[in-house]
């Protein structure tokens, strides 16, 4: 279901889309026009390519501009995966930093007088933008035009690893981006039952930590004792950008099959005195590494705390995506030296079976063992030496957290086993101590931790 809903409004996005940019380039007055084949044929290369030159030239003035770049984007949408290649590597390649004129504007910036210094220097930063950044910047000024950049920066991510040569225009993309979805121009909004549908697909379709089954799953996780907040930029009004999950609950949640449970009793909100973070979700693949999850959830804190004076508590309930991927690559000897190694060694193999989760003495043998080996992974395990391995400790650690309490069997879907053995984990968000614990570990990797998560460390 999730999927089919997922190609449906997308389909619907995209043709309003060429739509509207149809009609923008759309002019009887004017004669010229630009149709590309779907793969765009060698013959066309050059007509693409003096149509790009044409956008950066502002010929006929600013709306004709802005006609042909809608008539550029209306094409880019109309080609095939091939045709969209070729696209961006003409891109990348004819609309690049000429370095023979970066060159010179070094060399007058050296030899420029005390009078001409600053003047020169501003020509050099000229010289260092390539002209591609004013074509880019120039679909911003249409309708959609930023999520159109947002989709194309997504497909370059997927591309760059294997065309190389695509690097130096995602890394502008994204640098372009930055500067539009500064955390000062985002809207948060909160999102219910009562919200468009529209958006409520969106919803289900971005849910990338744990899959929306249904409308009755959906209407549950935004029944009375759950909230949804999310992210909006003013160009993008009907795109959610990243969205964030909370049940108000008593205690901290330990299962989550638990938590989303449709059958369970809807809590009497007088009686919450916990807010727990169980999903948080980035919807646009384009502004991967432009990150403004950290405020999100710092916002949310702050509303629910206003709203709500009897949360004393606010802890995510978060998966452990790297753990077993980690395990299987520790060799037999590192192993014997972390708490719970020797006896996870002493397991048969294979020593995760299908359906070992559903027999007692499996789960007996295994939970001592993985739990002390878990804790391992997310406190001491770092990237470079620094940093987390985990990329969920390390997102919430840098935002200030402390790891609070790790939970077993706490997932027990397909992913969840796949990924963590069933593990979750709570990070703990204490107030008073965000702000100084954020600092200690961006600054000292120093990794907060309550005492009886430390006591799983001890072999």
């Amino acid at each position: 279901m999730p999927s089919q809903i997922s190609n449906s409004f997308l389909d619907r996005t995209l043709n309003q889309l060429k739509k509207v940019w149809h009609e923008l380039a759309v002019d009887k007055q004017q004669s010229e026009a630009l149709q590309l084949s779907e793969e765009i044929s060698e013959t066309e290369e050059a007509q693409l390519l003096a149509w790009m030159d044409s956008c950066l030239t502002h010929a006929g003035g600013e709306v004709a501009a802005r006609r042909r770049a809608a008539l550029l984007g209306e094409n880019y949408l109309a080609l095939n995966a091939q045709g969209r290649l070729k696209f961006l590597q003409l891109l990348a390649q004819h609309y690049d930093v000429d370095d023979t004129a970066v060159e010179q504007a070094i060399e007058h910036w050296r030899n420029a007088g005390n009078e001409d210094k600053a003047a020169s220097r501003i020509a050099l930063r000229d010289k260092l933008d390539p002209p591609r950044m004013k074509l880019l910047s120039q679909f911003t000024e249409l309708p959609e035009g930023i999520k159109f950049l947002v989709d194309m920066r997504a497909e370059l991510l997927d591309l760059r690893k294997e065309y190389p040569e695509l690097l130096p225009l995602e890394a502008d993309l994204k640098r372009l981006l930055s500067s539009w979805f500064d955390i000062g121009l985002l809207q948060m909004e909160q999102i219910n039952w009562h919200s468009g549908a529209h958006l409520l697909e969106k919803l289900i379709a971005y849910e990338a930590v744990h899959a929306i089954q249904s409308w009755d799953d959906l209407k549950n996780r935004l029944e009375s004792d759950r909230r949804c907040f999310a992210f909006f930029h003013p160009k993008m009004p009907d795109e959610p950008l990243i969205f964030v999950e909370v049940a108000l609950v008593q205690g901290l949640a330990d299962n989550v099959q638990k938590l989303l449970d449709e059958d369970a009793p809807i809590l009497d909100m007088n009686e919450a005195d916990t807010a727990i973070f169980y999903s948080i979700s980035n919807a646009q693949r384009g502004l991967a590494g432009i990150s403004f999850g950290n405020f999100l959830i710092k916002r949310v804190v702050a509303e629910l705390q206003h709203d709500y004076h009897n949360l004393t508590q606010f802890s995510t309930l978060s998966p452990i995506p790297g753990f077993l991927r980690w395990l299987r690559n520790q060799d037999q000897e590192k192993l014997k030296t972390l708490p719970g190694g020797e006896t996870w060694l002493q397991l048969s193999e294979p020593r995760l079976p299908d359906g070992w989760h559903l027999n007692e003495e499996d789960i007996e043998a295994r939970q001592e063992p993985l739990m002390k080996l878990a804790a391992h992974y997310l406190s001491q395990e770092k990237r470079r030496g620094k940093t987390a391995l985990d990329p969920v400790t390390n997102f919430h650690l840098s935002n200030g957290a402390q790891i609070e309490q790790l939970n077993w069997l706490a997932d027990s879907s397909e992913n969840g086993l796949k990924q963590s053995a069933g593990l979750m984990v709570n990070y703990l968000y204490d107030l008073s101590h965000i702000e100084s614990r954020s600092s200690n570990y961006s600054t000292g990797g120093e990794i907060a931790q309550s005492s009886r998560f430390k006591t799983l460390l001890k072999t």
